[in-house]
């Protein structure tokens, strides 16, 4: 493989280490060349490492056109890369002429790349903005900078994420701590609490928030000191303030240093307070000397720093909470231990540069594979679903099948009907269309293979009768538009209506080639319909698939809670919703809460499922308890994090069937209170006899089945092998989707 990456040749900092080490690396599997449009330090320096380097000196970019075409057709490279306003500007020009793939390489959000200078953003920012919409493939450097692009109107599935990978080889720093602090002129005590930032003394990096965060700090814990490595046109305003603030005498202004192995050894906190920040070098090399960190929650920071787990998050300029972390972080040498550690094993194992380097080259196959595929006339999947209505259980199993879809075929488009296309986009990197947008998804089912309806109960008409009559006519549009049809893991039922079950069997009947079902329940309600020409296979619930977050990350949001999980507390888990006689039942889940705390010292910790439905279904129990005090979870981010909660409980007391999944896919001993049919149904399918119907709630029969759950929670192993048989039917789904692609 041959690429030509174009680049204007001026850059500074982040980018051009990104570039330089990337193509260093790269040369060791294919062959990747630079071209560059002004000569200067950064050609040599690439030239130092091996890099081939040609410079086309010219500010005119047409006149650049011409020997670019020739070098590409006489070289024979596969891939333009582009980098940069000059870069992306060229790529777009010579997309059409070359006929190959252009991706361009985003570093930092355009539209600040000029702030402060309005004639440039006129001229380079409108060029490269025009040029960004030309170029089809885009590579943030970061996730969070391709959520930005994605919510500016670029396309989701032609998005990359790469991060500035370094390399964790240790290394032996040139002057030790004392020598280093020597070296500045600083005589600070052996004690000292050292915090340091590496970074330009420009706006964006935000510093005057880092002085006032230290300053209210190192009233606390007056052993803080700050060392600012950087240079910049707010130096001067900088000292000022740190003389304002009373903290002169304990920050020091080091200037550029080139040696930032002795800088890094000499701290004992790392710090990042930028307003914007795609993924900064200054991050990682914290994390090879095991820093604890604390940085400000904005672009690619959260992907490696995680709140609590390794390191310390918070909102730009906050200062209040840059100093409540850095007294912390100074009291606790412990936790800085933490922290620092945990930081190193993620940095080594998910952001070094031969990391980098991996993720460059599949990107660039990717690449390839997806520009010849752009020829066919119908490509991709259409999946409707209750998606986009903040229900964690749906969108987990939305996760689910969009990963075994793209485990099938990585390059398919896909396209989900959603109540957000916006937040589906995001979330998920998939073309979504919002579902009641008719002519939006009969356009995307013309050019489409296959269409999915499927996770959840969606064939029903308890909670609608326009539900169900929506998703048949989607089922039947599908098949008039020349798509293969196929319902999901999907529940059937209860449909109450004569009428549509009629409806139900003639459609299904006429337009579903494959049905794959979540429980025996619902196979038997396809019997009693006369569904009988769609090939229908036992399968399951997909999200019973899904990995969970780290037990860190769950530990952290019971820590934030204050429920001290590190102290062996033991917990409760429950999850409740409004139903129809839930009310009725308020006295008695709280009666039983109270009893199992007394009883048996589990905490209860109420974890929602859908958003505000179920946390006030939550706080309705919650101020009914007499002994017991309990948490109530904001709602999960993610489903991996809902499981790893889920997994960290000892027994799970849930309405909701999810929270059961989550639960029994981890081996949690269970307690379901059934409001539909389903619920009762995976609890039978995975062999789990505790549960009640809500209308037959009562104090007792709800304490016996806790008692035995807690009980059964001796052998966790034995409930989680019960799974496995679910779990094995599940890849049922995955299988007949592949059969209806190949077809």
């Amino acid at each position: 493989m041959k690429v030509i990456h174009l680049i204007s040749g001026g850059d500074t900092g982040g980018a051009k280490t990104h570039v330089h080490s990337l193509l260093q690396g790269l040369n060791e599997h294919i062959q990747a060349d630079m071209v560059c449009f002004t000569d200067g330090p950064f050609t040599q320096e690439a030239r130092a490492l091996g890099i081939r380097v040609d410079v086309i000196a010219t500010r005119n970019p047409l006149a650049a056109l011409k020997p670019l075409r020739e070098k590409i057709a006489q070289e024979g490279y596969d891939i333009i890369h582009c980098h940069g306003a000059r870069g992306n500007l060229m790529g777009a020009l010579l997309k059409k002429s070359t006929g190959l793939p252009v991706v361009t390489t985003v570093h930092s959000d355009p539209k600040l790349d000029y702030m402060g200078r309005p004639l440039s953003a006129l001229t380079y920012g409108n060029l490269n903005a025009w040029a960004l919409r030309r170029i089809p493939y885009r590579i943030g450097v970061s996730d969070a900078m391709g959520d930005l692009l994605i919510r500016r109107g670029f396309d989701p599935q032609q998005m990359f994420a790469i991060y500035n990978g370094l390399d964790y080889t240790p290394r032996t720093p040139s002057l030790s701590r004392r020598e280093f602090l020597s070296q500045l002129g600083l005589d600070w005590p052996e004690d000292a609490v050292i915090v340091g930032i590496a970074a330009r003394l420009n706006p964006v990096k935000d510093m005057s928030t880092l002085l006032r965060g230290f300053a209210a700090a190192h009233k606390e814990q007056p052993q803080l000191r700050l060392i600012i490595a950087g240079e910049g046109a707010e130096e001067e305003m900088l000292r000022r303030l740190a003389s304002e603030l009373g903290v002169a005498r304990e920050v020091c202004f080091a200037g550029w240093l080139t040696d930032t192995d002795s800088f890094y050894n000499a701290l004992d906190i790392n710090t990042l307070t930028s307003l914007s920040e795609t993924f900064s070098y200054a991050l990682t090399e914290g994390a090879r000397f095991a820093l604890p960190t604390v940085a400000t929650q904005v672009g690619g920071i959260p992907f490696l720093i995680e709140h609590n787990v390794t390191g310390l998050l918070f909102q730009p300029r906050d200062h209040q909470a840059l100093g409540r972390h850095l007294a912390a972080l100074a009291a606790d040498p412990g936790l800085r231990r933490r922290l620092g550690k945990q930081l190193l094993q993620k940095g080594k194992t998910e952001f070094s540069i031969q990391s980098t380097i991996r993720r460059q080259l599949d990107i660039y196959e990717t690449i390839l594979r997806r520009h010849t595929r752009r020829q066919r006339s119908r490509d991709g999947v259409v999946l409707c679903g209750a998606y986009g209505q903040n229900n964690a259980g749906d969108e987990a199993v939305l996760k689910a099948v969009l990963a075994e879809l793209r485990a099938i075929d990585p390059d398919m488009p896909l396209w989900v009907m959603t109540r957000k296309p916006k937040q589906t986009r995001l979330a998920y990197r998939v073309g979504a269309v919002y579902t009641f947008h008719f002519p939006a998804f009969c356009r995307r089912m013309s050019k489409c293979r296959l269409y999915i309806n499927g996770g959840g109960s969606l064939i029903q008409d308890v909670t609608s009768h326009r539900s169900l009559w929506f998703y048949l006519f989607t089922l039947s549009a599908a098949r008039r538009l020349g798509c293969k049809v196929m319902m999901y893991g999907c529940g059937i039922g209860p449909i109450q209506s004569p009428r549509n079950r009629r409806r139900t069997q003639k459609i299904i009947d006429r337009n579903v080639d494959v049905i794959t079902l979540r429980d025996h329940a619902s196979q038997e309600e396809l019997e009693r319909l006369g569904v009988t020409k769609p090939r229908i296979v036992l399968a399951a619930d997909p999200a019973v698939t899904l990995p969970a977050a780290s037990p860190q990350a769950a530990e952290a949001v019971l820590e934030e809670a204050g429920l001290r999980p590190r102290e062996g507390q033991r917990y409760l888990g429950v999850t409740v919703r409004p139903w129809s006689g839930f009310e009725d039942k308020l006295s008695v889940f709280a009666g039983a809460i109270d009893y199992v705390y007394e009883r048996y010292g589990l905490l209860p910790v109420f974890l929602p499922i859908e958003g505000k439905l179920d946390t006030a279904a939550a706080q309705q129990v919650a101020r009914l308890l007499q002994k017991a005090p309990s948490a109530i979870l904001p709602p999960c981010g993610s489903s991996g994090l809902a499981i790893a909660l889920s997994a960290r409980m000892d027994v799970v007391l849930s309405m909701r069937l999810h929270a059961l999944i989550f639960a029994a896919a981890r081996g949690v001993p269970l307690v379901g209170v059934v409001y539909d049919p389903k619920v009762s149904a995976f609890l039978d399918c995975v062999e789990q006899d505790l549960y009640v119907h809500l209308d037959q709630l009562t104090p007792s029969r709800l304490r016996s089945l806790l008692d035995a759950a807690i009980a059964r929670g001796q052998d966790r192993a034995a409930l989680e092998n019960k799974t496995v048989r679910l779990i094995r039917l599940e890849h049922n789904n995955s299988a007949l989707a592949a059969e209806l692609l190949a077809d």
